[in-house]
C-alpha cells in the first residue's frame, strides 16, 4: 500500500509539475547581423552613445529564422553582462511587430537614445540609465562600459504575449 501511495504521489507530481513545462517549450531562433560592422566581437564605434560624442547610434539590423508560427512580436533586450545593474535588459527593451514569412523576418536597425521610432517599433522597457545616461529608448554602449561584454536577448512572442522562441546574441565588447 505504501508503495502504491508513493507511486501515485510521484505520478501526480510529474503530471502537475513536469508536463506543463513541456507545453512551454521554446524554439531556438537563428539570428544573423545584416551589417558586417556588427561581428559579435567588438561593438562598432558608430554604435556607442552620445556621451562618447557619437550621434546616430543604431541597433543592429537582423535577419531571423526559425520563428515559430503564431509569432506577432519580436523583442530585443539589450544587456551589459559585465555591469550587473545594466544586465537583463538594463540598456532597454524594444518591440518589433512582425509577420514572419516561412519562419523568417528582417528586423530593422533603429536609433538609440530615442523614443521616436518607426511605425511598428515600440519601447517595451526604458533603459535603466541614470544621470547623464538617463536617455529614452535603447541606450547604446557608453564610456562607463569600456571593455564590457554587450549582449542582446531576442524573443519571439505570440498574440498572448507568451515567449515561443529565443536567442542570446553577443553584440561584442566595447
Amino acid at each position: 500500500m505504501a508503495r502504491i501511495k508513493s507511486t501515485l504521489l510521484a505520478t501526480a507530481f510529474i503530471a502537475v509539475f513536469a508536463l506543463p513545462g513541456a507545453a512551454f517549450a521554446q524554439a531556438a531562433l537563428t539570428v544573423k547581423f545584416t551589417d558586417p560592422a556588427w561581428d559579435g566581437k567588438t561593438v562598432p564605434k558608430t554604435a556607442t552613445c552620445s556621451i562618447d560624442g557619437n550621434t546616430g547610434a543604431m541597433t543592429p539590423a537582423l535577419e531571423l529564422s526559425g520563428i515559430p508560427e503564431g509569432t506577432v512580436k519580436i523583442t530585443e533586450s539589450f544587456n551589459d553582462e559585465t555591469y550587473k545593474p545594466m544586465d537583463k535588459g538594463g540598456h532597454g527593451v524594444l518591440g518589433f511587430d512582425v509577420t514572419p514569412s516561412g519562419g523568417a523576418a528582417t528586423i530593422p536597425s533603429v536609433p538609440g537614445e530615442s523614443d521616436q521610432l518607426p511605425a511598428g517599433v515600440t519601447v517595451v522597457t526604458k533603459n535603466r540609465g541614470t544621470g547623464n545616461y538617463d536617455k529614452p529608448g535603447w541606450l547604446p554602449p557608453c564610456s562607463g562600459g569600456h571593455g564590457n561584454l554587450y549582449t542582446m536577448d531576442v524573443n519571439a512572442l505570440d498574440a498572448s504575449g507568451a515567449t515561443v522562441g529565443t536567442a542570446h546574441v553577443e553584440l561584442g565588447h566595447y
